[in-house]
């Protein structure tokens, strides 16, 4: 690799680490073609780059940044980066899954905005979080509870005088 080419990879990198919301560290020793193959594939259906790279080019992409001097016990060995844009949990959610049916492939770490994450915390943390679409649901569900609430105790009168009605015509039939 020329310097002409290595500056451009470094520039690459150091992009992607600018524009993402979080960024998972892979050790993907011992996988096949294929199931690297599925891989890719996977984190393309999902809107996630993946790129193989080498440490020392992560090193210096990420010189300038705050969590440089943690991210440096996780560029060993063979290194592939995940980068999530829109949903921080994303990656780490399709590793968590294709690392089920494959045992090879290591989560080292990641980083969420400047903060470094062991891979515990990626698998049970970040991997577990929900997704936009259940947030939105969520709030959706905080804003609708209050006015359920209310329709309920408006409606509550009525049906508890039907109930009442309902009680003393059985009350005058039995008796």
């Amino acid at each position: 690799m020329n310097r002409a080419e290595r500056t451009a990879s470094i520039n690459e990198i150091r992009e992607r680490f600018d524009r993402m919301v979080s960024a998972v560290f892979v050790d993907f020793a011992g996988m096949t073609v294929e199931d690297v193959t599925k891989l890719r594939e996977e984190f393309r259906k999902v809107g996630v780059d993946y790129k193989v790279v080498k440490n020392s080019l992560v090193h210096h992409a990420v010189k300038d940044r705050p969590y440089a001097q943690a991210v440096e016990p996780l560029l060993k060995g063979m290194t592939g980066i995940a980068w999530s844009y829109e949903e921080p949990g994303i990656a780490a959610k399709v590793i968590k899954a294709f690392a089920k049916d494959n045992q090879k492939l290591r989560i080292k770490g990641g980083v969420v905005e400047s903060d470094v994450l062991s891979p515990a915390s990626v698998e049970n943390v970040l991997a577990t979080m929900p997704g936009k679409d259940e947030l939105r649901s969520m709030l959706l569900a905080t804003f609708m509870a209050p006015m359920q609430s209310l329709v309920r105790q408006l409606g509550a009168p009525r049906q508890n005088f039907a109930y009442l009605l309902d009680a003393r015509k059985r009350q005058l039939e039995g008796g």
